[in-house]
């Protein structure tokens, strides 16, 4: 025998019309307990352990690589405009760098702008370099005791022909064509 809905009403909880009727919430019920057979909202799925762990290391990684970056670039351009310059002559196409009597015999003289750091290792012979440090791209920023100095990580270069006096540069400097007509220095 079944009981009716006025015999259950005695019970039960009494019947409210739906706007009174509490509502259970998914959270509220117990877990295994099923309480209506509509389907149930989709949930988005939590984040696994190796979704966090894959997350936090990429964010790591990328810092890293920023740090690693920053510190070296800050008076640098981009790698396109550097390689343009030193094939191209730095767009100076005989324009006079600077004079012979401007250039001190056993140091030299940086011009930035141009991308090229001119020298005299003996009175009379005179030698052009890039002014970007092999190591990193830095440029270089004195011409000192025989060497042309890049200050980022301590590379030093011979004035007379470019190559590594100090490490960590693995290259000599790349040279640049300059001719000397008269007392004025020109970039070829």
């Amino acid at each position: 025998m079944t009981a009716s809905r006025e015999d259950r009403a005695d019970t039960a909880e009494p019947l409210l019309p739906t706007a009174d009727r509490p509502t259970t919430t998914p959270s509220a019920r117990p877990s295994g307990l099923c309480l209506s057979t509509s389907p149930s909202p989709t949930r988005s799925p939590s984040p696994t352990r190796r979704t966090v762990v894959t997350a936090v290391g990429a964010a790591g990684l990328a810092a890293a690589l920023v740090a690693c970056g920053s510190g070296d670039d800050k008076d640098s351009e981009p790698a396109g405009e550097a390689s343009e310059k030193e094939e191209g002559g730095g767009g100076a196409g005989g324009a006079v760098l600077a004079k012979t009597a401007d250039i001190p015999v056993g140091g030299g003289k940086i011009f930035k702008d141009e991308g090229v750091v001119v020298t005299q290792p003996t009175e009379g012979q005179f030698k052009a370099f890039s002014n970007r440090c092999t190591h990193k791209q830095c440029p270089v920023t004195s011409v000192e005791g025989g060497t042309i100095n890049c200050p980022c990580h301590g590379s030093k270069f011979d004035l007379t022909d470019g190559s590594v006096k100090q490490n960590p540069a693995p290259k000599p400097l790349p040279t640049k064509t300059i001719t000397v007509e008269g007392d004025s220095i020109k970039l070829a």
